[in-house]
């Protein structure tokens, strides 16, 4: 009897063991988290791309007289964008002063120059999303003593400052000193010669463009302290243009990837050392200052 007992108490446990366990739930297969895509970006179909450049920016674009070969960020970026969207970018020089009335125009798909977004361009050319920001800086002879802040310079009363013609530096010069005492000059390369040779006392200039000059004339000329102001540079368009939208994707991947703070790094950065002295004039055969 005691057998019987024990051996139906087993059965019992067996039944209710095979129970639970099929009552027990499946497991769940391991859940693989696949990370978002990028958006594929427009493509152009090959299309060119007509782009307004100066060729005497440095660093934006410039032409090399030992190898008459185009460089620049300007270059680079367009060549990077082109490739993303499938286009294919064509150069041509036109002078700073004409450049964004070209384009507003329609004489051209776009300017690359580095150029200032404004409202007041805003008006007459659509822009890009901003691809760098850029402080507005003064630029002094490194033995002059009589500038160590932007005070010093705001309180002098006999003061010239160059930059280039038609920039929003010019405006800010103009603001600083007033315009007589503000000169005007085809190039940032021109202006900054005349600082060096002693015929302005300062030139205003974006910081990115100036710590080039002065990587390379480091014994000549310096950059004070502070900015007068921060903006933002963008790409030009027609008004209305059907390119503004692709160029914006192509910006978007360039900076989520990293290829934008490469360029910056490569072109903006300490290591950059061609001068004036070694490219061409680009779309200024006889530059000339104008008062």
């Amino acid at each position: 009897m005691k057998t019987i007992r024990i051996f139906s108490l087993l059965m019992v446990v067996a039944l209710l063991s095979a129970a639970c366990q099929q009552a027990a739930p499946p497991t769940s297969a391991p859940v693989t988290t696949v990370p978002p895509q990028p958006a594929a970006l427009p493509d152009l179909g090959g299309r060119e791309v007509t782009v307004a450049i100066e060729n005497a920016y440095l660093p934006f674009n410039y032409i090399r007289l030992d190898n008459s070969q185009a460089e620049g960020w300007d270059y680079d970026a367009l060549a990077e964008i082109c490739e993303r969207l499938n286009c294919v970018p064509v150069f041509q020089e036109i002078a700073w002063d004409n450049m964004i009335a070209a384009v507003a125009e329609g004489q051209f798909d776009i300017a690359a120059d580095g150029i200032t977004i404004t409202e007041e361009r805003a008006k007459v050319v659509d822009f890009s999303d901003g691809y760098i920001s850029v402080q507005q800086r003064i630029m002094v002879r490194l033995e002059d003593e009589r500038f160590t802040s932007l005070d010093d310079l705001r309180a002098s009363t006999d003061t010239q400052l160059g930059t280039q013609k038609g920039t929003t530096n010019y405006e800010e010069a103009i603001k600083l000193v007033g315009e007589a005492r503000t000169i005007a000059f085809d190039t940032f390369g021109d202006a900054v010669q005349a600082l060096i040779a002693g015929d302005v006392d300062g030139v205003v200039i974006d910081d990115t463009a100036g710590q080039g000059y002065v990587g390379v004339n480091a014994d000549k000329i310096k950059l004070l302290e502070g900015s007068l102001i921060g903006q933002e540079l963008g790409f030009v368009f027609p008004k209305g243009s059907d390119l503004v939208e692709p160029f914006n994707a192509a910006l978007a991947a360039m900076r989520a990837d990293g290829a934008l703070e490469a360029l910056a790094q490569e072109w903006f950065g300490p290591e950059f050392a061609v001068t004036y002295d070694q490219i061409g004039p680009g779309a200024y055969d006889n530059p000339t200052p104008t008062p």
